[in-house]
């Protein structure tokens, strides 16, 4: 039969449940601004009946309810909702270290501005120009000389700026590679404290919250995937590499990579493999590092390695006051010491390479004059040998034009005395050298019999600079080459010591074999004033204005697509957080109408079980004979 006091029994739970109910509204209301808290939910049920439909029972008419019980306390949380913000905050974090280094890019260029680099080059070449008039003045030429120093004042200055901000994005990889291995580190510590909260039952909902909170920030960091089949969360980041599994867990770390000047690679810690990311803040740095940052300072070094080698070129023939020539206006300064171009690549004490920046072909040539030959022209590239092929109806220009849109890293120009010049072009690859050319080969005999390069078409007469030696050929065909110019020369351009200290060796005057046209003649000055509009070739650009013009757009449109892509990421991310905060924050009002719903409700079994009190005080102490 049933207990006297059941009901005490009953109250008992009823007052424990309604107890738990109020606590929990109260502990909502307590977290109510705290990032991340999600909205808990006492779930009560009724206690499982006094009998069950058993043959051993008590006959009775039903089963008799025994009161409530907390059956088990929830967080409120939308797992697709949630999955879904993850993947916007990855999206949001890439774009906003984007829009922060492209923004300080673009304040580099200073366009338009009177200490701009364009601004500067166009007052260098006024200055020739007004040389070619006034050529026997010292006057004109300390004016040259001038805006030469302060061109290439102008240019170390953005390549220092420019380096700069490598350099910050650089420690910026290095504090989010520690920011992400913290997170790893504390969301295995919280699995493992979770797991064992659930192993015993409970449900652990604040260390559920503080665990997506890390994950929430680490989307932001990295691409990363969430899977919930397990007990044990995983995170698992792009390219299958898992992050977290349970208490074991894999960080990112870096080293340090010679082949990208010194700069750290991040790598996997436990097999040393790449770390690569699609997305979130570290692959928008390593972006930012080794493509755009890395991008703007090899064309700035392409600016001033063909800028330098072009006016040194004219200005060697030119002839000064005295009628001398030869001198070069700006310093070259090259990346090894053996006129060959060879150099020891492997680090074993003997050649095994040549480096070789620009090769000049020995027979000139027209740039209207139709070709008459077929063949393909093999020049390197990132991605692999580039086939260029040319017919006999294409000009010298279009042929030229065919190489220099190639996407090959070799460019090609008719130089002052019309012969074929080639140049390599920075590298895409890290592990190449910029300005090499890398090789050469021509199936025909445009490079070979027509602009007098290679001694013979096909594999056996090409040039490579995989082995020592290499320009040995190219000598014995009377071919001119230079040697790879040293790392950046956007860093240590500078005009020529012996000039500023004499001016009236600037040369100004045209000449041949070694007669100038006199101090009155002003040719070779202008010569360097057409610079400026001639078709030099800058990569794709066709000369230092179209050059000037490309990279400042090139730059305002990245600027400008980070910038609408943030905004984009971000009313993305306001609309997700301002649905979540709908559905699982904490609303005061519902929460202070479910304390007044729970503590009348706690008050209403009180007085039940004060009730049932009196009535066993009547049949204990009052029922007496």
């Amino acid at each position: 039969m049933q207990s006297t006091f059941a009901g005490v029994e009953l109250g008992k739970r009823g007052i424990i449940a309604h107890q738990q109910a109020l606590q929990t509204a109260g502990h909502n209301v307590s977290n109510a601004s705290v990032e991340g808290y999600s909205r808990q939910r006492v779930e009560m049920g009724a206690t499982d009946p006094l009998y069950f439909p058993q043959l051993n029972r008590e006959n009775t008419p039903g089963q008799i309810g025994q009161g409530v019980d907390v059956q088990r306390i929830a967080r409120t949380k939308d797992e697709l909702l949630e999955g879904r913000i993850v993947a916007e905050d990855n999206q949001q974090g890439y774009w906003e270290a984007r829009d922060k280094y492209i923004l300080m890019l673009e304040q580099v260029y200073n366009e338009p501005g009177d200490s701009s680099v364009r601004n500067l080059m166009d007052k260098f070449w006024d200055s020739w120009q007004e040389l070619s008039v006034r050529p026997s003045e010292i006057a004109a030429r300390k004016a040259v000389l001038q805006r030469g120093q302060a061109l290439a004042e102008g240019i170390q200055d953005r390549f220092s700026r420019l380096k700069g901000i490598r350099d910050s994005v650089e420690g910026d990889i290095q504090g989010t590679v520690k920011q992400v291995s913290d997170l790893v580190s504390g969301i295995a510590g919280l699995n493992e404290q979770i797991s064992k909260s659930q192993a015993l039952g409970d449900m652990p909902n604040d260390l559920l919250d503080r665990r997506d909170n890390l994950i929430g920030q680490l989307s932001s960091l990295v691409d990363i995937t969430v899977s919930s089949r397990d007990p044990d969360e995983m995170v698992v980041a792009s390219g299958g590499v898992r992050l977290v599994q349970g208490r074991l867990f894999e960080a990112p770390a870096m080293v340090v990579d010679p082949d990208n000047e010194g700069y750290s690679r991040v790598v996997w810690t436990d097999s040393g493999k790449d770390a690569r990311f699609r997305g979130g803040k570290l692959a928008a740095l390593l972006e930012l590092r080794d493509i755009d940052a890395r991008g703007e300072i090899q064309d700035l070094d392409m600016m001033t390695v063909n800028f330098t080698d072009m006016v040194n070129e004219i200005h060697r023939g030119g002839y000064d006051l005295s009628g001398a020539n030869g001198r070069d206006f700006f310093v070259e300064y090259p990346f090894i010491n053996n006129i060959s171009g060879n150099y020891d690549r492997s680090g074993d004490g003997e050649y095994d390479s040549t480096y070789v920046f620009r090769i000049t072909g020995a027979n000139a040539l027209t740039a209207k004059d139709q070709v008459g030959l077929r063949g393909s022209l093999t020049l390197p590239s990132a991605g692999g040998d580039v086939q260029v092929e040319y017919f006999p109806t294409d000009t010298v220009e279009d042929l030229m034009s065919r190489i220099n849109l190639s996407g090959s890293e070799v460019t090609a120009r008719l130089n002052s005395e019309g012969r074929l010049s080639l140049k390599g072009s920075p590298a895409s690859d890290p592990r190449n050298p910029d300005f090499v050319i890398r090789g050469l080969s021509d199936s025909g005999q445009f490079l070979v019999g027509y602009a007098g390069i290679l001694r013979k078409s096909g594999p056996d007469g090409a040039y490579t600079w995989e082995k020592a030696d290499a320009t040995r050929d190219l000598r014995e065909n009377g071919v001119g080459f230079s040697v790879a110019p040293l790392s950046h020369p956007s860093g240590w351009i500078v005009v020529n010591p012996k000039l500023s200290a004499d001016p009236g060796a600037v040369a100004a005057a045209s000449g041949s074999s070694g007669i100038s046209d006199g101090i009155g003649d002003g040719g070779a000055a202008l010569a360097i004033a057409q610079l400026r509009t001639r078709p030099v070739m800058l990569g794709q650009a066709s000369g230092f204005d179209a050059f000037f013009a490309a990279q400042t757009a090139d730059i305002g449109l990245r600027g400008e697509e980070a910038a609408k892509s943030l905004d984009t990421a971000k009313l993305v991310m306001k609309d997700l957080k301002d649905l979540r905060e709908s559905f699982s924050g904490v609303n005061i009002d519902e929460e202070m109408t479910n304390m007044i719903t729970f503590q009348r409700g706690y008050a209403a079994i009180a007085r039940f079980v004060n009730t049932f009190d009196e009535m066993l005080d009547t049949v204990i102490n009052r029922m007496g004979v």
